[in-house]
């Protein structure tokens, strides 16, 4: 079973690890006893965040019974200092007295970057948080792969966690190698890029082929847990099968799918584009919780402000139809409400 050092941490994680975002879909019951069953599978990292509603909750309730060594990894997308507060808050959900990892969440632009590392900034209160003894080590997370270029050339972080998939496989060719030399820890997440991706086959080994990283890929049954648990202890060499799938799945997203890079941005009427660009794949994640968010709401809701200016448009590298996609997907979600 392949061990990855997390870089400077000198954490041991098994290559496979999972994420916490899909088991607010199901009831409290069946998200501990998926929870359980990957820790005794032989997953020893666990990722979840304050955003993720019950997630860090339900990971809680599912340690009490567990005596196995595990990597917790859990994140706020608070900008100041205040988040020493929500890392009391996780320590209670979670039910521990330290978090092994804990990250800045979503950082996605430089503006915001320069926030959270000001004096009274997120970072702030996490080396307080450290400095208490109530984290081990700080990291960040990005869809901006500029931003975590930017975060490892500054050497402020130990871990970064940025998105990776064979729609989405730019990180490996500056990201990662620099997060190499600079000896940090990598995760990867959205193997599946966010579900888009629905074969677990090809999907895992291409991100699991890769050196140096642990991919966290989600599960809320046991069914796709154990799916995602055979892919990796059989072993993940491409076939020629996974690269005619990957292939053929690249060529028909090609220019229906959002990579994140924010390169459309910024918007007049300041929609987070890439967050609605991808709003289907949020609802599929988050499910029903998604109305219960007022963050996500809000986001939603300012969508619908879309002039249709096409100022966007030639910025896109991928040609995407955005002002067609905002439509389409603002329409997919007030006819999911009323269903």
């Amino acid at each position: 079973m392949e061990k990855v050092r997390l870089g400077k941490t000198n954490l041991m994680a098994t290559k496979l690890g999972w994420g916490g975002i899909p088991i607010q879909r199901v009831d409290e019951r069946d998200a501990v006893s998926v929870i359980r069953a990957v820790i005794e599978m032989g997953v020893d990292l666990l990722d979840t965040a304050r955003a993720y509603t019950n997630s860090e909750h339900r990971i809680g309730l599912a340690l009490q019974k567990i005596n196995r060594r595990v990597i917790l990894s859990t994140k706020s997308l608070v900008r100041t200092a205040k988040i020493y507060n929500e890392v009391h808050e996780s320590l209670k959900q979670l039910r521990v007295k330290k978090i092994n990892i804990y990250h800045l969440h979503g950082v996605s632009s430089f503006e915001e970057y320069e926030k959270v590392m000001a004096p009274e900034g997120a970072y702030e209160g996490l080396i307080r948080a450290r400095d208490e003894g109530l984290i081990d080590h700080i990291g960040i997370t990005s869809h901006n792969l500029p931003v975590l270029e930017k975060a490892l050339m500054e050497g402020h972080f130990e871990t970064i966690m940025a998105c990776y998939s064979f729609l989405e496989p730019e990180a490996a060719q500056k990201v990662f190698p620099l997060a190499k030399q600079n000896d940090v820890g990598v995760l990867t997440m959205k193997p599946f890029s966010g579900g888009v991706i629905e074969e677990a086959g090809p999907a895992l080994r291409f991100v699991l082929s890769t050196p140096g990283i642990v991919p966290i890929p989600g599960s809320e049954t046991l069914e796709r847990a154990s799916e995602n648990w055979k892919v990796f202890a059989r072993g993940y060499t491409l076939t020629e099968h996974d690269k005619e799938r990957i292939e053929n799945i690249k060529k028909e997203f090609h220019q229906r799918f959002c990579r994140r890079c924010d390169y459309c941005q910024p918007c007049t009427e300041k929609i987070n584009i890439q967050f609605i660009m991808g709003l289907k794949t949020i609802v599929k994640r988050f499910g029903g919780h998604v109305q219960e968010l007022k963050w996500m709401t809000d986001l939603i809701e300012r969508a619908r402000n879309c002039s249709e200016c096409g100022e966007c448009l030639p910025r896109c590298p991928y040609q995407l139809p955005i002002t067609e996609m905002i439509k389409e997907n603002l329409a997919w979600f007030d006819n999911l409400r009323k269903q």
